[in-house]
């Protein structure tokens, strides 16, 4: 029996979920095993294991880690004392921002397509979204349908998945982001 390979590095949750991450968005789903996973990471299948029982519990965390990131960009902009105007602006331009800052996280939370994860994803957005309609409607003192705000929704979804993997970073098109923030708050006032 040979000896026990030793490892360069404990293996930690956080590192699978970067690899799974990196792995689900690449190849889909359906076509990542832990197998490969832990192949990635260079550890044992069974190293996985000790942090996640299956890869649906692993991706439902990499879900609540990411909707987590972006609730927290909600309310790290609610919390600004500055005027409700501003705010409104930044909360989209947050919106933005974060999709294309982190588009593998983005690209999880609402464009991957499988049953078999469906329920994990469908939580996520409904939660978010409902937080993003309360915020939009309270910055617009009440005067804002829900129509016009799932307009606004969609409107920042579309922006970040046109440009979701043909930029690399939000700076790029940080300006087309204010001009698109600002179209949309006209229509609204």
């Amino acid at each position: 029996m040979s000896p026990r390979k030793s490892v360069k590095q404990e293996l930690t949750r956080a590192m699978i979920m970067d690899a799974a991450r990196n792995l689900f968005v690449a190849k889909g789903y359906q076509h990542v095993s832990m197998r490969q996973i832990a192949k990635e990471l260079e550890y044992s299948h069974g190293a996985l294991y000790y942090h996640f029982k299956n890869k649906a519990e692993l991706f439902y965390a990499l879900v609540e880690e990411h909707f987590s990131m972006l609730d927290q960009k909600l309310d790290d902009v609610m919390h600004q004392d500055i005027p409700s105007r501003e705010k409104l602006e930044n909360i989209l331009l947050g919106f933005i921002e974060f999709g294309l800052t982190h588009q593998n996280h983005y690209e999880i939370m609402f464009l991957i397509k499988d049953e078999e994860v469906q329920n994990f994803i469908n939580q996520g957005p409904h939660k978010t979204y409902e937080k993003f309609a309360h915020i939009i409607f309270s910055l617009c003192d009440n005067k804002v349908s829900i129509q016009n705000i799932y307009s606004i929704f969609l409107s920042l979804h579309g922006f970040v998945t046109h440009y979701c993997r043909h930029v690399t970073t939000y700076e790029e098109v940080k300006g087309l982001a204010e001009l698109h923030v600002k179209f949309l708050i006209k229509s609204i006032e």
